[in-house]
């Protein structure tokens, strides 16, 4: 059974908190067989979905109560079950599980290991409880702007144990700027050949760090309670990709129109367009990426992956605008 969220905190692993006593039908029973099955070996907790498993219990679909008991006893539970199933990670905190059921609507999740194999349920009541706990402690707290945010975490942090988990990740951030003015230094001759080069290097810099944020934002969203896969991570680079190359185009449009109708100088107003649009193309795929990266390796993405991105960001960005720069001015 669940164990009372009361004594717990948001930040307690979904799996202390997951039932094992839940519905589990075969992908290659019919409606009949899995009635049977049921009847003769009833879960000890209420049943809220069924849940379609293989014969290695990976998880193939999930069939709503109400379709098991109007259909055809001869028909395949593969037919009837809905195929896409929301599921919780083995790693997903109880945080992760109350977003999502504030985001999602469902009564229950199953919860599933790395190989996707079916480990248990967590059902609307942990919620339900987190919820009348966080009401009576916190009665002048929105209980929608909580979920998403790790109060636990953030009260119970001394400053000193918030500076040592954050410092090491600014030290990115410095590094980056270190880096920065020494490209700068190394492109000096194209510099003094062309000032208007040094006069956009903010917005060009502005620009890939707001798009870099933006996917920061948006990866660390989609990787609430779940693994990461590679194949998922190359379809979100791939998609990202397209939205970074569209959003790039656009920016280094505008800038370039001014840059033209300010200098009249088609170099420079060349390398605007490809150091903005590679720019922020590049910086949108780093965002992407550097969540996944990190939670791969085990940190957390929410601290990290902000520096890390902004760094990579702009001496990518500054690199192509100044290569571009040192082609042009030849």
């Amino acid at each position: 059974m669940t164990i009372p969220v009361g004594a717990s905190n948001l930040n307690d692993p979904v799996t202390s908190h997951m039932r094992t006593d839940y519905a589990r039908l075969l992908v290659t029973q019919t409606v009949g067989e899995a009635l049977e099955s049921i009847r003769n070996r009833p879960p000890e907790g209420r049943i809220l979905y069924f849940y379609v498993v293989d014969a290695e219990n990976h998880v193939r679909g999930v069939v709503p109560t109400r379709r098991l008991l109007l259909n055809d006893l001869s028909r395949p539970i593969a037919e009837i079950m809905v195929r896409q199933v929301i599921t919780l990670s083995a790693m997903a905190t109880v945080l992760d599980a109350c977003e999502f059921f504030t985001m999602h609507r469902l009564l229950a999740f199953p919860v599933v290991d790395a190989e996707r194999r079916l480990i248990g349920v967590v059902d609307v009541e942990l919620y339900t409880d987190e919820v009348s706990e966080i009401e009576k402690g916190e009665r002048n707290d929105d209980l929608f702007q909580l979920v998403g945010v790790h109060i636990a975490q953030s009260r119970q942090a001394s400053p000193w144990h918030s500076f040592r988990g954050r410092f090491p990740w600014l030290l990115c951030n410095i590094s980056g700027g270190i880096a920065a003015a020494f490209l700068s230094g190394m492109f000096q001759e194209e510099l003094e050949k062309k000032v208007a080069l040094a006069l956009f290097i903010p917005v060009v810099l502005a620009l890939a760090e707001s798009v870099s944020i933006q996917s920061v934002s948006l990866a660390l969203q989609l990787l609430r309670g779940r693994r990461p896969a590679l194949k998922d991570l190359f379809l979100r680079l791939r998609s990202e990709l397209m939205t970074g190359v569209l959003l790039g185009v656009a920016c280094a449009a505008f800038v370039g129109v001014i840059a033209w109708l300010w200098l009249g100088d088609h170099r420079v107003v060349l390398c605007l367009l490809g150091g903005i649009a590679g720019g922020v193309a590049c910086a949108a795929m780093i965002g992407v990426a550097m969540p996944n990266v990190l939670r791969l390796l085990q940190r957390d993405p929410q601290v990290a992956a902000g520096p890390i991105a902004l760094a990579a960001s702009d001496l990518l960005t500054l690199l192509l605008y100044f290569t571009l720069a040192r082609w042009l001015m030849a």
